[in-house]
């Protein structure tokens, strides 16, 4: 069984206007290493996933998860 942890970063990112470069500067990492996240090539570390959570200012747990996030209009569907 792999683990896996599913992100909403680039969705924030995208929102937010923030090109991959201004988060990774603001983070201190790579650029890559934003991408290599965002398509869940790599799972944070404790410390960064808070230090995202805290760069858009939301609680970790709307960035990051076990599960999949469900796809957004899926709950319009099924009501």
């Amino acid at each position: 069984m792999t683990e896996s942890i599913h992100n909403r970063i680039a969705m924030l990112r995208v929102e937010r206007g923030i090109s991959r470069r201004q988060l990774a500067d603001a983070l201190g990492v790579h650029y890559q290493t934003v991408g290599y996240l965002e398509r869940g090539e790599y799972s944070p570390s404790l410390y960064l996933a808070l230090r995202i959570a805290e760069y858009f200012e939301v609680p970790v747990e709307v960035i990051f998860s076990t599960k999949p996030f469900p796809r957004i209009g899926d709950s319009e569907r099924s009501a």
